[in-house]
């Protein structure tokens, strides 16, 4: 199983990086390695597009149900089986498949899984083992004479920030800035309060009086989600190999901007206007 995987996926993703660093030496760019990295990121975020591309537009559709999903929990809330029939009803009139979105993520998950395990091998093995590593799968034009350098812009691809904390203070930026970024990320994805102020989650009770509805599972899962998320993957790129953090925020770099297309910026311009204020 793990052969077919390297394969299929881990053996090619190595073939693109050694191109492009190959290519970026002969165009005599400095930090070839670190340059190759985010090159690589940046193709297989292009060869993922579509499937991301399709991802985001199901999610906002959802979004967009989100209220009228609401209001049919509110009205059939005794009767499951209604419920479930109004809300099918309701997905084929919006023409919304609730699976559309998880079936490009699944097909993410290896490509994602297979990427991480060639930059982790990269960077952190010794220059022996990386040549007899690389050159036994690349193709014969790019075998490598000379193990690559690991430095990029004088810090070293394969040590973590936890490591190089006590001589290089301003290497803490990498996790704030990996942590940022996703959560930048995760609020994109979420609607305005602007787009969502006229179906808020308030009953108006017959004298006048509001009484607001208690927030169920998924909702409080998706607020505390938001913040918890971005500190652990900012944890963990504290303790990770600084090629590995280079290669996630070129990710979420692009995945930013691919949700600016779909949605703009979402809940963010909230956290915006607030500071505005």
């Amino acid at each position: 199983m793990i052969e077919i995987f390297n394969f299929i996926l881990v053996n090619p993703i190595i073939n693109i990086l050694v191109a492009i660093y190959k290519l970026l030496l002969v165009l005599h760019i400095p930090f070839p390695l670190g340059f190759s990295i985010i090159g690589l990121t940046v193709v297989i975020r292009l060869i993922l597009y579509p499937l991301t591309h399709s991802q985001l537009k199901a999610s906002k559709k959802m979004q967009e149900l989100s209220p009228h999903i609401s209001r049919l929990k509110d009205k059939h809330k005794n009767d499951a089986k209604t419920l479930q029939a109004e809300t099918m009803k309701l997905y084929k009139e919006f023409g919304v498949n609730p699976a559309a979105g998880c079936l490009p993520l699944i097909i993410q998950i290896p490509v994602i899984w297979g990427l991480y395990s060639v930059l982790d091998k990269v960077v952190k093995l010794n220059s022996v083992d990386l040549l007899k590593y690389v050159n036994g799968v690349v193709l014969p034009p790019l075998k490598l004479t000379s193990a690559w350098d690991t430095y990029f812009f004088g810090i070293p691809l394969g040590d973590n920030p936890a490591k190089l904390f006590s001589i290089m203070p301003f290497i803490i930026l990498v996790p704030v800035l990996t942590a940022v970024f996703q959560f930048m990320q995760s609020k994109m994805m979420m609607a305005s309060k602007d787009k969502t102020a006229k179906q808020t989650d308030k009953k108006v009770l017959p004298a006048g009086k509001e009484v607001k509805k208690k927030d169920d599972f998924a909702s409080v899962f998706q607020s505390q989600s938001l913040y918890i998320f971005p500190l652990m993957i900012g944890f963990f790129s504290y303790t990770f190999p600084i090629g590995l953090s280079l290669y996630w925020n070129t990710f979420s770099v692009f995945g930013i901007i691919q949700q600016y297309q779909i949605s703009g910026w979402g809940a963010l311009s909230d956290l915006w206007k607030r500071r505005k204020k």
